[in-house]
């Protein structure tokens, strides 16, 4: 059966489009078997399964009333809300493609996506409005703004007065698992961005993989979403959410608070939490100084490297709760390697082990796999692999590069199984025949108590052919660092020949929207001769 409104306006196509297995249908499935049981919690407000089936329809049946129709995309530009997932929901429940936005976008970045997307209707709210009226004026493609919380602008379409007629007007649609559930546009660090399409299969694939690794049992869990929902990390920790029908409690953006984060957790009886490291060091450092009581049974960190120091106090401070590593990508939906919480501490500095469905393997440049213990690009294919990049035939191409999806990461693996993140390929530094992995150098630096954080780029150098440069800011207090008193730290950590030969303070890392580090810009002002060294 094609995905169009006419194969499903025969009743008798309804018990085939039920077997869909996709997040549309598992929200479908706890509104009729548990309506009255809450599915979303947003601040003070609480949202059931019935309530955000029925008003995530009603959206769909605006977004078909104003002429979206299968495969359209719509630009998502919310901070973390219930309203995010409605929209979401919404837009799938009729085949319309959402496409998260970065709201640390500049309007030139967000114009790019809706140039590159093809999108013509945008769901923002009244604190972004103004970006989104930015972007539509300076593309002139955006057809439809609609705003959450109202808007004095005529223009505008208000979001709840939209879902005000219910789901009269939603139209039955069949939605293969194959279709596009999100195109998530990838940070672009070293170029435009691209947008990979994931599919609903993608999504449900995520879910497995997280029921699989973690200690998924019980009705009574309880998922705190931190990251940013435009992130994958955010969009992605739903499936597992939407699959099992627990609730969810979406953190709103803004200044992290280590304390407020603590006192919403014990408040909510959070039983699982993901975060970076930045942030569970503050947390763990809040807890100790006053213990909150808790029912966390898994904490995770991914997005940066941890240190010693940070995964140590983790442990510490949540001694009963598994503490598990994430690793992936945006194109993998997006975790592909799990460190589970019984090996966290004895193979510390690992990403784990691929997680079930994932193939990967590890290869050198010609695709022959190397051999255990030998650096080489990890290359994947699974049931969580994108659909490829939007618009992008030719890059899809070069990732798909000999059957295999490329990520671009260099890892070993030990003798036991476990990886290890060496670098980015393109990172790396070649410093008189060695191979200096940039991770690996900044992964010590990270370590030094009087560095908050570091980026290593190479720098050109008459002998070597290039040498490592590190880039760091320093921690809060500390006033001076050299490369003469960091000596010790370095041999103790790293061999001679990876020692940075210059040592640069800034104030501040620069980053994209998506909050890594842009290395280009690093090289461009410290990468030269004249930048220091000769």
């Amino acid at each position: 059966m094609t995905a169009s409104t006419e194969a499903a306006t025969d009743l008798t196509a309804e018990p085939y489009r039920s077997r869909r297995n996709h997040w549309n249908n598992q929200v479908h499935r706890h509104a009729f078997m548990t309506p009255d049981k809450v599915a979303i919690t947003y601040r003070d407000q609480h949202t059931t399964w019935k309530q955000l089936d029925d008003r995530a329809r009603a959206f769909g049946a605006a977004l078909h009333r104003l002429g979206v129709q299968f495969g359209d995309r719509v630009l998502m530009a919310l901070l973390n809300r219930t309203e995010y997932i409605e929209a979401v929901l919404g837009a799938t429940q009729i085949g319309a493609i959402p496409v998260p936005v970065n709201i640390r976008m500049s309007p030139a970045e967000v114009a790019y996506l809706v140039s590159d997307s093809g999108a013509k209707v945008i769901v923002t709210e009244k604190l972004l409005a103004p970006l989104a009226d930015a972007v539509a004026a300076s593309t002139g493609a955006l057809e439809t703004l609609i705003v959450v919380d109202g808007s004095d602008n005529p223009n505008h379409l208000e979001y709840e007065s939209l879902l005000a007629p219910g789901d009269a007007d939603l139209p039955l649609v069949d939605v293969p698992e194959d279709t596009v559930a999100a195109i998530m546009y990838t940070s672009g660090t070293t170029g435009k961005p691209k947008g990979a399409m994931l599919t609903h299969l993608n999504f449900q694939a995520q879910a497995v993989t997280t029921m699989a690794t973690t200690a998924a049992a019980d009705s009574d869990d309880v998922s705190s979403v931190v990251p940013p929902i435009f992130h994958i990390a955010g969009l992605a920790a739903f499936a597992p959410v939407f699959y099992r029908g627990i609730r969810a409690v979406i953190h709103p953006l803004g200044a992290f608070d280590p304390d407020e984060m603590l006192d919403t957790l014990e408040r909510e009886g959070t039983t699982s939490v993901f975060m970076v490291p930045a942030q569970w060091q503050a947390v763990c450092a809040a807890q100790k100084a006053r213990p909150r009581k808790l029912r966390l049974r898994n904490i995770s960190w991914g997005a940066a490297p941890a240190s010693d120091t940070v995964l140590n106090a983790m442990s510490e401070a949540f001694p009963e709760a598994a503490n598990m590593t994430a690793f992936g990508q945006t194109e993998m939906s997006p975790v592909t390697c799990i460190l589970e919480g019984k090996d966290a501490l004895r193979k510390q500095g690992s990403i784990g082990k691929v997680v079930p469905a994932v193939t990967a393997r590890i290869v050198d440049p010609l695709m022959n796999d190397v051999k255990p213990g030998e650096v080489g690009e990890i290359v994947y294919r699974g049931p969580n692999l994108m659909k490829g990049y939007w618009n992008k035939p030719e890059e899809t191409a070069e990732a798909f590069r000999g059957g295999w999806f490329h990520s671009g990461d260099l890892v070993r693996q030990d003798e036991e199984g476990f990886l290890y993140v060496v670098d980015r390929a393109k990172d790396m530094i070649i410093s008189g025949g060695e191979n200096i992995y940039c991770a690996e150098v900044e992964n010590v630096l990270y370590g030094h108590p009087k560095i908050a954080e570091a980026a290593i780029i190479g720098r050109a150098h008459e002998k070597w052919g290039e040498v490592p440069v590190a880039v760091v800011v320093l921690a809060e207090g500390v006033e001076d660092l050299s490369l003469e008193e960091l000596e010790p730290y370095l041999n103790e950590n790293l061999a001679r020949f990876k020692h940075p030969k210059d040592l640069v303070i800034i104030d501040e890392l620069p980053r994209n929207a998506g909050g890594k580090v842009v290395k280009p810009k690093l090289r461009e002002r410290f990468g030269s001769k004249d930048a220091g060294l000769h």
